[in-house]
């Protein structure tokens, strides 16, 4: 295969993964915290395994147990995932709450008081990448393997999928031609499914769900296509498999297509900046795509915990952009604060947004009105222009 053609494969994982259940408790009970105090700190951990969910971690909020019904809230998530199986169920599940109060040594760090401004509540490197080969400045490889789940949970929420579980994972391998995806070289989906059900008619539903997803005469070869490749899928979720807040990271970002600073975002409130300034990377990545500047971008930007400012600020271009970097960052620090408050008042990240992002990934979604994914909005693009030309 000549340079100017490669393979390039990116996986996804569905709502019933026991590591996104994880994710998805960790984040409605972030979002609950914010409701009652929207500047609250929180790191928020789970851990599920058969019919067990233990919490972890800590909140700035004074009394959280009285202020919200933390039993309430993991019990309909996991309802609302669809889990009501004898080993997994929403109403059975014991529940664990070992969340506790936030250190006051980290508090002092990230707190304003006095003169001093919001720090950053962790030190880190946080990385955002936008990429111009699919409409939503995504890698190809991932968009598509988050949206045939994204079309498998809603058609098997709405009873027109009968006999599929919670449970998925998708794999597509794109072949690239002069750096841009022409087809799908190989493709596998995992479905968890009913005992009852004929794993052929599994293959046939998948399909279906599969060919509608991608763009006209993308599929791949029928010997390339896998569907459950060890034969049966039935046992599945927390009871298959423990789940861990924070284990899909790649599967969260970019699919593996740029680089990832080590830190999840599930359970953290927006003054930590493995969550925030990795939004707010992104954000910059898109708009400088957007606005032509450069075909692809990847952002990296450094903190200390307790500083107000980034430590450092690295930008890449394409080979074929033809700004000069230093003047593109300069015109990114007159636009931006990037201190944590500055990308908290920015991209208005002191909500209750965060339950939304904790599936089928934190970007390439559209902005919601609720403020959700506020950092996949484009409006940076005209300022850069007007700036630099």
């Amino acid at each position: 295969m000549s340079d100017d053609q490669y393979l390039f494969t990116s996986e996804s994982v569905a709502e019933g993964h026991p590591d996104k259940v994880a994710d998805q408790i960790s984040d409605r009970i972030l979002d609950q915290l914010i409701k009652v105090d929207s500047n609250v700190r929180a790191g928020i951990e789970t851990m599920v395994t058969s019919n067990l969910v233990v919490l972890s971690g800590e909140t700035s909020l004074q009394r959280f147990n009285e202020l919200i019904n933390i039993e309430d809230i993991v019990r309909k998530c996991i309802k609302d995932i669809g889990y009501d199986q004898e080993n997994f169920h929403w109403q059975k599940v014991e529940i664990l709450n070992r969340i506790h109060g936030q250190s006051p040594d980290i508090a002092q760090g990230v707190d304003m008081k006095g003169n001093k401004d919001l720090g950053a509540g962790d030190q880190g490197i946080m990385f955002g990448y936008a990429t111009d080969e699919t409409e939503n400045y995504m890698p190809a490889s991932l968009h598509y393997a988050n949206k045939i789940l994204l079309k498998i949970s809603e058609l098997r929420k709405s009873g027109e999928l009968d006999g599929l579980g919670p449970d998925a994972k998708s794999q597509i391998t794109l072949s690239y031609k002069n750096g841009y995806p022409i087809n799908a070289k190989k493709i596998l989906v995992s479905n968890q499914h009913s005992e009852n059900i004929d794993t052929t008619n599994v293959r046939d539903i998948i399909r279906d769900v599969v060919v509608s997803s991608l763009p006209k005469n993308w599929m791949c070869a029928e010997d390339d296509f896998l569907v459950n490749p060890t034969g049966k899928f039935v046992i599945g979720g927390p009871d298959g498999d423990a789940g861990l807040t924070g284990r899909k990271i790649i599967v969260d970002t970019y699919g593996g297509a740029a680089p990832h600073g080590g830190g999840a975002f599930s359970g953290k409130d927006p003054t930590k900046v493995d969550r925030s300034a990795a939004y707010m990377a992104r954000y910059i990545a898109k708009n400088i795509v957007h606005a032509k500047i450069s075909k692809k971008c990847l952002i990296q930007i450094s903190y200390a915990i307790g500083l107000s400012y980034p430590l450092s600020f690295y930008i890449q271009l394409d080979r074929d952009s033809k700004i000069e970097k230093s003047k593109l960052i300069n015109t990114i620090h007159k636009l931006i604060d990037l201190s944590p408050r500055g990308i908290l008042k920015y991209l208005e990240l002191n909500k209750p947004i965060y339950t939304k992002t904790s599936c089928y990934g934190h970007f390439g979604r559209s902005p919601d009105s609720d403020g959700c994914f506020s950092w996949e909005k484009l409006d940076l693009s005209k300022k850069l222009i007007a700036e630099l030309y």
